[in-house]
């Protein structure tokens, strides 16, 4: 029987043996876990285990799950990705992709958002594991129509934010497969073609809409406050509003996604990041608007700390929004003052 390792409970026998990703052994199968080995599996970045059924009837599953709102957003968000990896392939063999498709997967998923606001929930609720960029692309249209809405743009318009942000990566179907999906660090050469995925992505857009609002924030994307971003160094006021939306979608979600030369990184963190690139590289109200959207989304969830101590957030610290209250079986933990102990996950 499959659990998660934040289920598992002290006398939980393993039905395999386990290793870390480095392929040593931590644990052997029939172990009877204690609270020391859960925690060591823990600490070696362990997920799922199999576990002997229990002879006693289980549980009736928690309501924190298939009851959850973010649950029925679900299908919607999974339609957007398989959706994006056909429009993808479209680009790909013919250059041009059906606009109507596109329409046709994001009314629906943004009819179910409008009345979604725990967005921490449904980002965590997304696997990204199984291909980064079709999932990547749905997450940077979510977060770019919510951070449009949050800015006060009509649904109209913030429609438009998040179908052009579900569209910034279209350019990178004619970047060569073996260099966006390579590893390791990126030669000068290679990292210069990637770049160009702003401008392909621009003229796919024109050749199958015309719509020139959306093939300028493909092609801005990359573009950053101070003039060091990319492919044209615009600053400032010579980058379309949309265009800094998306960017900020697209930083936060390449930094909290697994990718094949950087693992995820944990949600708060990122959004402490943000708010340090807010002054001068990326725009600061889009940045501000997820920040101060997202922060009280974190109360209630589940987290495992760098000490393995798990626990739930109970309250943002007005000190140190990143920093918030934790509340575990043995004490409560002001993230504030225990400056070496550090969110490590972060889970519904």
């Amino acid at each position: 029987m499959k659990v998660h390792i934040m289920e598992l409970h002290p006398g939980d026998r393993l039905q395999e043996d386990i290793f870390n990703r480095f392929g040593v052994l931590v644990l052997q199968k029939g172990t009877d876990l204690t609270s020391d080995a859960i925690v060591r599996l823990i600490q070696h970045g362990t997920d799922y285990v199999d576990i002997e059924p229990k002879l006693v009837p289980q549980s009736k599953p928690s309501l924190s799950d298939p009851e959850l709102p973010a649950y029925k957003v679900k299908p919607f968000l999974d339609e957007a990705i398989d959706g994006f990896e056909e429009i993808f392939l479209e680009a790909l063999s013919s250059g041009t992709f059906n606009d109507t498709k596109v329409d046709q997967l994001l009314e629906p998923m943004v009819s179910q958002l409008v009345g979604q606001k725990d967005v921490v929930s449904l980002l965590l609720l997304l696997n990204d594991d199984d291909n980064y960029t079709y999932n990547h692309s749905m997450q940077v249209g979510m977060l770019s129509y919510y951070i449009a809405s949050w800015l006060g743009y009509p649904k109209e318009e913030a429609y438009k934010a998040g179908k052009a942000g579900y569209l910034i990566d279209i350019g990178k179907c004619k970047i060569p497969h073996e260099i966006l999906s390579k590893p390791g660090k990126l030669t000068s050469e290679e990292f210069e073609e990637v770049k160009k995925h702003t401008i392909y992505g621009y003229d796919i857009i024109m050749n199958s809409t015309g719509d020139e609002l959306t093939a300028l924030v493909a092609l801005q994307h990359h573009e950053r406050e101070d003039g060091s971003g990319y492919p044209d160094g615009l600053r400032d006021r010579e980058i379309h509003p949309f265009a800094k939306i998306a960017a900020v979608a697209d930083v936060y979600t390449a930094m909290t996604s697994n990718r094949v030369y950087q693992s995820k990184q944990e949600l708060l963190a990122v959004l402490q990041e943000l708010n340090t690139l807010s002054f001068g590289k990326l725009n600061p109200e889009p940045t501000q608007a997820l920040i101060n959207h997202m922060l009280p989304n974190f109360i209630g969830k589940k987290v495992l700390l760098n000490s393995g101590e798990v626990g739930s957030i109970v309250m943002t610290n007005q000190l140190d929004f990143f920093r918030p209250l934790v509340q575990t079986d043995a004490r409560f933990i002001d993230l504030s003052k225990e400056r070496q102990t550090l969110i490590a996950e972060v889970y519904l």
